[in-house]
């Protein structure tokens, strides 16, 4: 330990932190280290990269959706794994099987023990989009819904995406 906060002190900046913290380069937060996970997980589970596409969680009344898309239009290698990986996750979640989630996050996802016991009452539709695809999750059943919904809240918090969250309307 003691020669890691000195290698850390002599890489890092002398520039003093809030709380008198120096940033060390070599030291990552658990945060940082568990975001590196998902990517990792993520695109070797996915077949692409998070780097070249888009994912996008949004919860609507009846349920919600996971969209991913390739930020080039000129990618269409990138679109068509996109589409055969949403092909199987709809498969899959329609199988009540939710080991892809569970792999890329290294833990089981909020929402998904709900979703399981109230399979019969979910629906799981792929859509392919110009840019890639999407999974739509439908259902009628509150107790479904909200799991969903915290399911998709996960999605957008361990993503990273940005997306707001708010329940809409689906259109």
């Amino acid at each position: 330990m003691k020669v890691l906060l000195s290698a850390c002190l002599a890489l890092a900046p002398t520039t003093l932190y809030a709380q008198d913290k120096v940033e060390c380069p070599m030291h990552e937060s658990a945060t940082d280290q568990h975001s590196a996970g998902v990517d990792i997980r993520g695109d070797h589970a996915m077949g692409f990269s998070h780097e070249n596409t888009k994912h996008r969680f949004e919860l609507l009344s009846d349920g919600g959706t996971i969209e991913v898309a390739a930020n080039s239009e000129m990618d269409v290698a990138t679109r068509e794994q996109i589409r055969q990986h949403l092909t199987h996750i709809a498969s899959l979640f329609s199988s009540n099987n939710f080991e892809i989630p569970m792999f890329i996050h290294d833990t089981v996802p909020p929402g998904i023990p709900v979703m399981k016991e109230k399979h019969g009452a979910i629906t799981y539709t792929f859509v392919p989009t110009k840019a890639g695809a999407m999974v739509r999750i439908v259902t009628h059943d509150p107790d479904a819904l909200k799991a969903i919904h915290e399911f998709l809240e996960f999605q957008i918090k361990d993503h990273r995406t940005g997306d707001s969250g708010a329940v809409k309307v689906p259109s």
